[in-house]
């Protein structure tokens, strides 16, 4: 017999080889939702920024249809509560927020109770006070604002009145050395609650929105020319989603509503890649959501984490092109609320409203998984 194996464990070898499973698929760790300290202010439809020190500025946004803020406040993650800042020069909802390479944070457009508004101004986290700035060349309410890697700010669409068919094709820019807005090449179409994504090149991708009706039209800003021009359009129209840059370059959009809004909220989702120029599909969310934060958190782990429009959050892995749920959840809806990533990785949720115009002053963390 020599060194030959026996028949039985020959077998035995035969089927392990044949029967051996393929690599794993990596798996997702969602994490968990636990409730935070109350804000000092129910809001929805705020701002919630970053600082340099890790604080989070949270700004505007309203109490109830017409009750408008013009307070702001402070989150400190050290101590976990907020504290009075001062207040803005004019209550305002449906705004934008960027914080500048300074570690001021620029406010501009929305809505102000009267109207749309084309008012800017400038939060110093170092005085705690906000002062007046040059205004837009445009009235711009749920514009979208993009920090461009020179430092500038990209503002684009929004609408300049209440009323329907006034959604704005114009763009501009905020020129940080010269302290005011300037003009920049139109979009092709005009477009609100849209989403504007930095792409690792530089360039920005400007997805969906609304114009006369909700679109899937795609299309890149490039800065180096200050003109857009058009790219492979989405697989679905949708407005009020969110986006988010992937750790290998690629946006995902997810979520959003069509032209039925609260009838038609989506669970799709879709990639877009920058180096073909086109939309592909991907794992759908767990639940259909719109009215969503405009920016997708990128998680430590690569993962992206999907708030609000529903009471549970989700992550979604590039690795596997799949959703999965936290555990713990926000106890109902929330629209229009915010998330920012802390700078110890967790992530901040604030406010928003359910299926009542009434917002909250809740708040709540997301905690990644400690495998993450």
């Amino acid at each position: 017999m020599g060194s030959r194996l026996p028949a039985v464990l020959l077998v035995s070898v035969m089927t392990a080889v044949k029967m051996a499973p393929s690599a794993p698929t990596p798996a997702v760790h969602a994490g968990s939702v636990v409730q935070g300290a109350d804000m000092l202010s129910a809001r929805s439809g705020h701002t919630a920024t970053l600082l340099p020190d890790g604080r989070v500025l949270i700004a505007g946004g309203m109490r109830r249809n017409q009750d408008f803020y013009k307070s702001a406040e402070l989150f400190d993650p050290k101590t976990g509560k907020f504290s009075p800042t001062g207040d803005m020069l004019m209550a305002r909802v449906g705004h934008v927020a960027v914080r500048l390479k300074s570690g001021k944070v620029l406010i501009a457009g929305g809505w102000n109770g009267y109207g749309v508004t084309d008012e800017a101004e400038l939060y110093d986290p170092g005085t705690g006070k906000f002062s007046e700035i040059s205004h837009l060349l445009t009235r711009r309410g749920r514009p979208e604002a993009t920090l461009l890697q020179d430092g500038n700010v990209l503002i684009t669409g929004g609408a300049d009145s209440g009323g329907a068919g006034t959604n704005i094709v114009a763009a501009e820019i905020f020129d940080v050395a010269a302290m005011k807005l300037r003009p920049t090449g139109a979009m092709h179409s005009p477009r609100i609650a849209h989403t504007a994504t930095l792409l690792s090149d530089g360039r920005v991708l400007v997805a969906g929105g609304r114009g006369s009706e909700v679109n899937a039209s795609a299309e890149i800003y490039d800065p180096k020319t200050g003109t857009f021009h058009d790219t492979g359009s989405m697989l679905t129209a949708r407005y009020k989603h969110t986006a988010g840059l992937l750790p290998d370059g690629r946006v995902l959009i997810a979520g959003g509503s069509d032209a039925r809004d609260w009838h038609g909220t989506l669970n799709s989702a879709e990639i877009y890649d920058p180096k073909r120029g086109t939309f592909t599909s991907t794992g759908p969310l767990n639940d259909a959501r719109f009215k969503l934060p405009d920016e997708a958190v990128l998680l430590r782990s690569g993962q992206l984490l999907i708030a609000g429009g529903n009471r549970r959050a989700e992550v979604y892995d590039e690795r596997t092109g799949k959703f999965s749920v936290a555990a713990g959840n926000t106890g109902d809806a929330r629209h229009y609320m915010t998330e920012t990533l802390l700078t110890d990785g967790r992530v901040l949720m604030t406010g928003g409203y359910a299926y009542s115009p009434e917002a909250t002053a809740q708040t709540w963390i997301y905690r990644p998984s400690l495998t993450d």
